[in-house]
């Protein structure tokens, strides 16, 4: 018999803003009751769709550093002019219930999740094209020109840190995604050193009755 480790993975999934992160981890998670999707803290403004608590933790600014000078975040990263961080306590607890984690951060928050815990598993999301990108960051009708232009410089930027990640998942279209999403946390999963233990008594026993009969 073999035994898994119970404690829960920690999945890391970045890409640029406009590649479907949200989307795609969304409808991973709706197909896996076993997955969990970490909220934010965030000190940008939420938009109009946004609801605090479910889209993001919505903090001034001066809350947000109050909480890094505690050391209540698992990372933190400024970008755009805001802060984005994780909490830590609600991470350690999921992961403990053997749920396995995803945290949607951006590409600094990552290598600082990266430096702490080697062991997470890190996916990188793209979009099939710039061009696509670039549609998609105009199509919001959120942001003014020069927010959409700001956005489309940094994702060049991130891409470069790309060669950095474990995974590199192409968001053509979101079923197809999560299917290869899916693949590479099947994979995972049987990794020698996610295994717990390994009890071949039994294996033993069927092999050497076998041995007799014959």
């Amino acid at each position: 018999m073999i035994k898994t480790k119970k404690y829960g993975a920690l999945i890391v999934v970045s890409g640029p803003s406009g590649c479907g992160k949200d989307t795609v981890c969304n409808a991973l998670v709706e197909q896996n009751s076993n997955y969990w999707i970490s909220i934010s803290c965030t000190s940008r403004i939420p938009r109009e769709e946004e609801v605090d608590g479910i889209h993001y933790y919505f903090l001034t600014k001066e809350a947000f550093e109050d909480k890094i000078e505690r050391n209540e975040l698992l990372e933190y990263a400024e970008y755009n002019g805001n802060y984005y961080g994780t909490p830590r306590d609600i991470i350690e607890e999921k992961r403990s219930q053997g749920m396995n984690v995803i945290l949607v951060i951006e590409v600094q928050g990552a290598l600082k999740i990266k430096e702490l815990i080697p062991d997470a598993i890190f996916i990188f999301l793209v979009p099939p094209s710039m061009d696509i990108l670039k549609k998609r960051l105009e199509n919001r009708g959120t942001e003014t020109k020069e927010k959409v232009l700001a956005r489309f410089k940094t994702a060049y930027q991130e891409i470069n840190e790309m060669p950095k990640y474990n995974y590199v998942v192409v968001n053509d279209e979101v079923e197809n995604a999560v299917a290869k999403i899916k693949s590479i946390l099947t994979a995972e999963m049987c990794r020698v050193d996610r295994i717990e233990e390994v009890d071949l008594s039994t294996t033993e026993e069927v092999l050497h009755e076998s041995l007799m009969k014959d």
